[in-house]
């Protein structure tokens, strides 16, 4: 029976050591890559493309990620058709983010899909764990939110500023708050 990675570990949602040497190369390159985006001036529209083409593990010709931005790996990002992202977002990408078609970001948006255990001794040994975050097609997610991980929002929902998202969010409705919760339906 073989032994699994760190890295299998991390995509299998299991508990894994965040600072063993292959995630941090990969984190470290995600980060590289990522900023040398953030410092691209906004006519090199080619160049930034490339560079999210290479780094997200599906990124459209149709998006606008408007710099700063930040995630761990990138290849755990997969992004729909016609997404806007504004300044300042984070997506702590340890499991899979997907994005569907026109969704739009505020500025400071934040994705974490990465956890960390309740227990003090675990965190010490750099034992954390992540869980998979889906945002559905037509989500609009207003400005210094954080989604926490394992968390599913619907299509067609609106999440309003400032919230903190802990559970799954269903479709069409309007939801805010710390925790989100919905406030009315939509269609």
């Amino acid at each position: 029976m073989s032994v699994k990675s760190e890295k299998d570990k991390m995509l299998a949602g299991e508990l894994y050591y965040s600072n063993d040497p292959v995630l941090v190369r990969e984190r470290d390159a995600a980060f590289a890559q990522s900023r040398r985006y953030n410092s691209l001036g906004v006519s090199q529209k080619e160049e930034k493309l490339d560079i999210l083409k290479a780094l997200f593990g599906s990124c459209p010709d149709d998006l606008e990620l408007v710099p700063a931005f930040h995630c761990d790996y990138g290849y755990n990002i997969y992004l729909g058709h016609h997404f806007y992202a504004n300044t300042n977002c984070v997506f702590l990408d340890c499991a899979e983010i997907r994005i569907g078609n026109y969704v739009f970001l505020g500025p400071n948006v934040q994705l974490y899909a990465a956890t960390h255990p309740l227990d003090p001794e675990c965190r010490r040994q750099g034992i954390e764990s992540a869980h998979p975050i889906t945002i559905g097609d037509d989500v609009w997610i207003g400005g210094n939110t954080v989604i926490n991980a394992g968390v599913t929002i619907g299509p067609g929902t609106t999440i309003g500023s400032g919230s903190v998202v802990t559970k799954d969010i269903p479709p069409n409705v309007l939801a805010a708050g710390n925790p989100c919760r919905v406030i009315r339906q939509l269609k």
